[in-house]
């Protein structure tokens, strides 16, 4: 529901544009001055403002001048009973969206209001690409037949039914943001936004007000008002990646929002509600964060509503080949490119530790510099080879590709020291002592592989 301010010192013009656009379904509110209008834009922002021209004090131009200053998303609709070229060139050189003048037709307003709205809702749609991420991150791009993921898929479907918060772990590059995706892509908010944000990568100082929003002049650089992703989402679903990583100022908003679901902007005094569904995700074990004071537990329980565990990859490599095929075709659309029983082999017996995400830049990778139909080991790339092959060195024979001996050295060498550090808790002699060499060669290896 549109929120439209109506400015008229007028009372009649007023009462009329009311009762027409409260008819239409609209949020309205409405001033009875230049300096009324003023005062509200400070506190609220609007879809719309209609403001007559000429008034005593601040005039029409002055409240356009300021509602664009305060919130440029906001429409402007400029209305006279005093038209003249000069001042509708000097209302649409400000901004305005459109000029009418007294007497206006009822259903030309309707119709220059219905327009107006339209395009500021195609504006948003275009800005967060609401179809093309319905279409590319819907549940039907969520890969895998084993058992594991079977039963995502069937939980997830459920999920989307309901109202309830959800809460996605799993490590790095599993796929937590599609699976959001495909919660939103299946749930009946699915007309409305889908608003992601990575709270890890965002700084604490700017992550309150991408979140919540601003007033102006609420701290340095707040030139204008600002909506934030929560209102920006209203109606639909809001996608927190990596929550752990929230300051506790920020989890208390939060956690009042998940109470009651409102919030105030940075600067604001008054508190707006939204209908938002909130989605969070997490790579990291919240529940020791809560044990260590990083984590509010009364905020994991109201996030904690459904959990949704996605597995890694290594503990479901039936997906791999599926996955594989996936990503061939989505990088090779037109080219019938596979991979040899050799080279799946390797990619099967992979760790994968970057899961989902490091087997697709593989695979984009492989495309983009192999020209063979058929994708040989050979055409791999050398960690994804290596890593099969430094496992299981000393229990097979050489392969036919061969091998590269002195990366296989390096990596075992490598290995065996951080597993050394990490039995000794990192005291150093105790960790020479367990591999048997001096504790001067022990210093020499570890700056060698940059080991902290």
């Amino acid at each position: 529901m549109a929120k439209i301010l109506v400015v008229d010192d007028e009372k009649g013009m007023r009462d009329v544009l009311q009762f027409i656009l409260e008819k239409e379904g609209y949020n309205i509110s409405v001033a009875d001055s230049g300096e009324k209008a003023v005062e509200i834009l400070k506190k609220e922002i609007f879809d719309l403002v209609i403001t007559d021209i000429r008034m005593q004090g601040i005039d029409g131009i002055k409240v356009l001048k300021t509602t664009k200053e305060l919130s440029p998303e906001t429409i402007v609709l400029m209305i006279t009973a005093f038209a003249s070229v000069e001042s509708a060139r000097e209302a649409l050189t400000a901004g305005a969206y459109d000029y009418i003048t007294k007497p206006f037709n009822v259903n030309e307003i309707r119709l220059v209001i219905k327009n107006a709205l339209e395009k500021k809702q195609l504006r948003k749609e275009n800005i967060l690409l609401k179809q093309e991420l319905r279409r590319r991150f819907g549940i039907e791009n969520i890969i895998g037949k084993s058992p594991a993921m079977q039963n995502l898929f069937s939980l997830i479907q459920k999920v989307a039914t309901t109202m309830s918060s959800v809460l996605i772990t799993g490590e790095s590059g599993t796929g937590k943001e599609i699976v959001a995706r495909g919660i939103h892509s299946l749930s009946q908010r699915t007309e409305a936004p889908f608003v992601a944000i990575n709270c890890g990568a965002m700084p604490e100082t700017l992550l309150e007000s991408e979140l919540f929003g601003h007033m102006k002049g609420s701290f340095t650089g707040a030139i204008s008002n600002k909506k934030g992703l929560f209102e920006i989402a209203d109606s639909g679903t809001i996608f927190l990646d990596e929550i752990g990583e929230t300051p506790q100022f920020i989890q208390v908003k939060l956690l009042r929002f998940l109470e009651d679901h409102t919030f105030r902007r940075i600067g604001g005094t008054e508190d707006i509600g939204v209908d938002v569904r909130i989605i969070a995700a997490t790579n990291r074990d919240l529940k020791d964060d809560i044990l260590n004071d990083r984590f509010r537990e009364d905020l994991y329980y109201r996030l904690n509503v459904i959990p949704i565990h996605i597995p890694p990859l290594r503990e479901r490599r039936e997906d791999i080949p599926l996955l594989i095929e996936y990503f061939l075709k989505k990088y090779s659309p037109h080219r019938t490119k596979r991979l040899s029983p050799e080279a799946m082999d390797v990619m099967l017996k992979a760790d994968w530790k970057g899961n989902v995400r490091e087997l697709e830049n593989t695979i984009e990778r492989i495309v983009a510099l192999t020209d063979d139909e058929v994708i040989q080991p050979i055409h791999l790339p050398e960690e994804v080879r290596q890593e099969r092959l430094s496992g299981q060195l000393l229990q097979t024979d050489m392969p036919e590709e061969g091998i590269y001996l002195d990366s296989i050295v390096r990596d075992v060498e490598k290995d065996l020291l951080l597993k050394a550090l990490r039995a000794a808790d990192g005291v150093k002699t105790k960790a020479a002592r367990l591999l048997n060499i001096s504790f001067r060669s022990l210093r020499h290896r570890l700056k060698k592989y940059g080991i902290e």
